[in-house]
């Protein structure tokens, strides 16, 4: 039996989604979550075999509740292996690209076929990669990103991400809640791995490659 949870913030949405894989004899809804924090703080207690997950959730994004999740299975004891599928509206390249470097194993929009939606749980719950056929391409446009955003920790993405907002290294500090000193050293590496010059190539090359 496919164990699965599911993590949407319109009820209707959840609802249809729960009784169309309720019909399926092997598999079975084991939980349901309206935001990403509930389905953080659910599936270490679940462990579910599969979760399906939107992108855009209130508080807490998709990625970011699928990053938390497989952190907290590969920290459990006993470890476990969280196969989560997106499912979701949205398929530009940024989305698909922080959905896998989040975690996903799958990305599927709503759009699809119910049976196509079924599928992809039952592939992911083998530990199976499943995408969309119209996702497929961006996920090649980005393979030869991924290396450089790979490249990048969490902590550098979100610097990054205060530089392209225009902040200033005391602020950005501010915002990170570290030393002036300690953004200044994360620059200087986001520089190097993005080859960079300074604060004006990286900012265009954050946009070449979806970070911005």
């Amino acid at each position: 039996m496919i164990r699965v949870l599911i993590v949407d913030d319109h009820p209707i949405l959840r609802r249809g989604l729960s009784d169309l894989l309720s019909l399926e004899v092997d598999i079975e809804v084991a939980g349901e979550a309206a935001d990403g924090a509930t389905a953080v703080r659910m599936a270490p207690t679940l462990r579910p075999d599969v979760i399906v997950m939107d992108l855009r959730l209130p508080g807490l994004s998709g990625p970011d509740a699928i990053e938390q999740i497989c952190d907290q299975a590969s920290a459990a004891d006993p470890p476990w292996s969280p196969r989560i599928v997106v499912l979701t509206t949205f398929e530009d390249d940024q989305s698909i690209t922080a959905a896998i470097e989040a975690g996903a194993l799958g990305y599927v929009l709503k759009s699809a076929p119910p049976d196509e939606i079924i599928q992809a749980v039952r592939m992911t719950s083998e530990g199976r990669s499943v995408l969309s056929p119209s996702v497929t391409a961006a996920v090649v446009r980005q393979m030869h990103h991924l290396p450089t955003i790979r490249s990048l920790s969490r902590r550098e993405r979100e610097v990054l991400a205060c530089l392209v907002a225009g902040q200033s290294n005391a602020e950005i500090a501010a915002e990170l809640f570290v030393e002036p000193s300690t953004v200044k050293t994360h620059l200087e590496h986001i520089f190097d791995k993005l080859g960079a010059t300074g604060r004006t190539q990286a900012i265009a090359r954050a946009h070449e490659l979806g970070l911005a």
